[in-house]
């Protein structure tokens, strides 16, 4: 499925690179707010629920990806989609295991606080991961050119095929008039 062109996975993958990074900030956010009073279960439910939407995003996100993998294929070199997915993969069973630990955290014993702890520990290594998973994906649109799998002109699309992506740049730069050389002017 495309949206104006561009591929529904490039649309959705934005969410879960954005959970990523915010849910470590939601977790200190929590335990500050339980030092200043809030209960700790309470304050414990926003980084959980933003970890499961995490955990969903992503699935949707390796789905997509997986969609599309055919349209890349001729694209991109078949060992960099590989290491990207299985960076993906990687990333969801992390997300998954913080999830557990987080979902701990919500409980009234002894075992909670440990378990938020170790959660707030945990996503740091799902931020850690979701690098890893950015990353990739980002060398394989614009090192290998996988953009270019989708490109509406056969210039950029050949030229990114021929040349690991820097025809999609040659491409751009030319339907605009212009060149690399225009910062000197």
């Amino acid at each position: 499925m495309m949206f104006q062109n561009l591929p529904l996975h490039a649309l959705v993958v934005h969410l879960p690179i954005a959970l990523t990074v915010l849910v470590p900030l939601f977790a200190a956010l929590a335990f500050f707010l339980m030092k200043r009073g809030v209960a700790a279960n309470k304050a414990w439910m926003l980084p959980t629920g933003l970890l499961a939407m995490l955990l969903v995003s992503g699935w949707v996100s390796l789905q997509t990806g997986q969609q599309q993998e055919d349209k890349v294929e001729p694209v991109v070199p078949e060992a960099a989609f590989e290491t990207h997915e299985e960076a993906a993969e990687l990333f969801l069973i992390i997300t998954g295991g913080v999830l557990v630990l987080a979902a701990g955290g919500l409980m009234n014993n002894r075992a909670a606080k440990a378990m938020r702890v170790a959660g707030a520990a945990g996503t740091l290594a799902v931020l850690g991961a979701g690098y890893n998973v950015g990353h990739s994906g980002g060398k394989l649109v614009y090192q290998y050119g996988a953009a270019s799998a989708y490109a509406t002109s056969g210039t950029g699309a050949a030229g990114g095929a021929a040349t690991g992506g820097e025809g999609v740049k040659g491409a751009a730069a030319g339907e605009l008039g212009g060149d690399d050389d225009d910062d000197d002017k």
